[in-house]
């Protein structure tokens, strides 16, 4: 008999609200009573979550009762407002906001990575005191993974990351700047500058204005302090930049290692292929953003400028940021699936 859960998702009509909601739909969970919550400006607005279709709902305090799984999908503002209601509800909260990090016992996850280092990682599993669980960013779970099947082939002795971030990190609002940004540069207009106070149409930025709404500071910083948690102490220190790539969705990653001994490409290939990571051989077109949307799978591809055998390469990457935190999100959730056995609040 298959079990049944009842499902929260706040923020529902966001950009991540609605990858999550396809993820879900696609899922062992893809069975689940569905609750879809948001603010007023979206009420009543039809969803599909799986084979089912119904509507989001203003949030209330007694709509997380009975709810065995609450996935925070809107802004940190909207976390923060709900996210008590949701506990003493006795629901698993799975924060993809980000904003419940710095409270106490809160758990950032990524059960890939711990699954391929055979649970021996140093970090805690949750229980059912765990207040909340806090998806990785996609940034650091790719890295996380990349570094750890390399490690496992080599020592590495030094690596460093570009890594080339969309729009669509930041949800709808700057995704909308971006695309009017293009449009007034195209038509001689005065740029919009809301979000980023700067221009980012046809332009890559380390940094925005000081007016800016968003930060990519803390967003680099959210990446190290999560590649460094998923890490446990076990994988490589990485110099590592963060840069906002004038696109709308899919990070892309430029990264360059150096190894203890060298290895050829083949057994580089064939280290970094497995679950989620699909290695793009010989001349086939090279991942990139568009090609990675949609894909659950960390997409990547090899060079080097040493030859077959060769200390020192570059692997470019490409993921669908979106699709892959979500996806990470439904694996947090099967890991805390096991303290509810009966899709019972416990």
């Amino acid at each position: 008999m298959t079990d049944t859960y009842r499902i929260a998702i706040v923020g529902a009509a966001s950009l991540s609200g609605k990858e999550m909601n396809e993820a879900l739909g696609e899922s062992i969970f893809a069975a689940a009573d569905f609750v879809l919550l948001d603010d007023d400006a979206t009420l009543g607005q039809l969803e599909s979550v799986g084979d089912e279709v119904t509507f989001i709902q203003r949030l209330e305090p007694s709509s997380f009762q009975q709810a065995d799984f609450t996935f925070f999908c809107g802004s940190r503002e909207l976390t923060r407002k709900h996210c008590k209601a949701a506990q003493r509800a006795g629901s698993s909260i799975l924060d993809l906001s980000g904003a419940l990090e710095s409270e106490p016992k809160v758990l950032v996850r990524a059960p890939w990575v711990r699954e391929e280092m055979n649970g021996s990682a140093s970090t805690e599993s949750p229980d059912l005191h765990t207040p909340a669980v806090i998806p990785a960013h996609p940034a650091s779970l790719t890295l996380a993974l990349l570094m750890l099947r390399l490690k496992n082939l080599a020592a590495i002795r030094n690596a460093s990351v570009t890594i080339l971030e969309p729009a669509s990190e930041y949800g709808r609002p700057a995704m909308d700047e971006l695309h009017q940004q293009t449009v007034s540069l195209l038509s001689f207009q005065t740029l919009p500058r809301e979000i980023y106070d700067t221009q980012v149409a046809f332009n890559c930025v380390p940094v925005l204005g000081e007016a800016a709404k968003i930060s990519l500071a803390e967003s680099e910083a959210t990446i190290r302090r999560h590649y460094a948690l998923l890490s446990a102490g076990r994988l490589p220190q990485m110099a590592m930049q963060l840069i906002h790539s004038p696109v709308f969705h899919g990070h892309t990653f430029s990264i360059a290692v150096e190894l203890e001994q060298a290895v050829s490409l083949e057994q580089l290939e064939t280290a970094l292929s497995g679950d989620h990571v699909d290695v793009v051989l010989g001349d086939a077109d090279a991942p990139s953003n568009l090609s990675a949307a949609g894909q659950e799978d960390i997409m990547v591809r090899l060079r080097s400028d040493e030859g077959q055998h060769t200390q020192r390469f570059w692997i470019w990457a490409a993921v669908d940021n979106l699709k892959l935190a979500a996806v990470n999100a439904v694996a947090c959730a099967l890991e805390l699936r096991r303290l509810r056995p009966q899709g019972q609040v416990q």
